[in-house]
């Protein structure tokens, strides 16, 4: 496909047209015209479905994109926002492993409420105590 109108894109990637032009306007994303018309060619494609990507699975911000996709500046380098959200997943990926341990050790208790868990009370410490 050499381009694609917003309507066709937006239905293949299930996006709201809206959803496009806001990308545009925050300069994420820069379609051509046609009398007048938004067309995206194949390099528009791939960056909507990184920046699809980046937000259904990196948990990045439209700001932290933008400053991605613009690459190396003589302010910012990009990869110091791909470092930063990193950082920021693998501590939540910890929270979340946590979580999960408890939740399945919850469902094996004897005591079946975690506060008077004897092993869970064993790993957590009160704070001031």
């Amino acid at each position: 496909m050499d381009s694609a109108s917003i309507r066709e894109v937006a239905d293949r990637f299930d996006l709201p047209v809206s959803t496009l032009h806001y990308w545009e306007r925050r300069g994420l994303i820069k379609p051509h015209r046609r009398s007048g018309r938004r067309y995206y060619d194949t390099d528009q494609l791939y960056r909507i479905a990184l920046i699809r990507l980046w937000r259904d699975t990196g948990q990045l911000s439209l700001d932290e994109i933008a400053t991605v996709l613009a690459g190396r500046t003589a302010t910012h380098d990009w990869r110091d926002t791909v470092s930063t959200r990193i950082e920021a997943l693998e501590s939540q990926l910890e929270k979340l492993a946590t979580a999960r341990t408890y939740l399945h050790h919850l469902l094996s208790c004897p005591e079946n409420s975690l506060e008077r868990c004897p092993e869970f009370r064993s790993t957590v410490e009160l704070p001031g105590a």
